[in-house]
């Protein structure tokens, strides 16, 4: 005679079993749903920047020259904002290094995003289309010679507000022709927008410093 408890689990097994497989099957279908969803996010950022910059790319070479650029202008800002005599002067400094140093972070960000190192294997300038070459002393245009910084950092008083107008003034100008230099380069929409951000508040401080040094006695 059969063992009517045997028979039980064979009973209840099969419900179970149906559950799970609906459940898994529910997972799954979810699962390739999310994938789904990620592939065509995916396809549409990289339609939406383009081609990933590559290590001799206008975008890579903009990124570490700009960076290296502004390096120079945060150090020169934090000086007349140290120790400027003008309150105006002083304040531009702050706003200058605070900016330019957030740009900085941004455009490194940018590198490691595209898997490039910091520095590259090229001349500084190389990428610009318009055939530009750093000087002699290996300065891009408008950065300050080695002497003109000491010059600043020993300056006293309103000597340091004359010197710094007059060496930002020239460092924005060299900034501004390498911002458009990218901006007929360049298809990323993130490099665009920093280039045409940077060329448009540089060119607004330039005003602003010229006032300032017709304002000086």
């Amino acid at each position: 005679m059969p063992n009517a408890l045997q028979e039980v689990p064979d009973v209840e097994e099969k419900p179970v079993t149906e559950r799970q497989s609906s459940r898994v099957l529910r997972y799954l279908t979810l699962a390739v749903a999310a994938l789904l969803l990620l592939g065509s996010g995916w396809t549409a950022a990289i339609l939406a920047t383009g081609r990933t910059p590559n290590d001799t790319s206008a975008e890579a070479g903009f990124a570490r020259d700009m960076s290296r650029h502004h390096a120079q202008a945060v150090e020169m800002a934090m000086v007349a904002y140290a120790k400027g005599a003008d309150p105006a002067v002083r304040q531009m400094g702050y706003d200058m290094a605070l900016t330019q140093q957030a740009q900085i972070g941004q455009m490194q960000r940018w590198l490691q995003e595209w898997e490039l190192l910091p520095t590259g294997s090229r001349p500084a300038m190389a990428w610009m289309s318009d055939g530009a070459q750093p000087g002699p002393d290996g300065l891009m245009p408008g950065m300050a010679t080695r002497e003109q910084i000491i010059g600043l950092h020993e300056a006293r008083g309103s000597e340091v507000d004359r010197i710094f107008l007059e060496l930002m003034i020239t460092h924005h100008l060299g900034g501004i022709h390498m911002a458009d230099a990218v901006l007929t380069m360049s298809d990323r929409p993130e490099v665009l927008k920093m280039a045409e951000a940077m060329k448009r508040l540089q060119q607004q401080e330039i005003t602003e410093m010229r006032q300032l040094q017709q304002a000086r006695p």
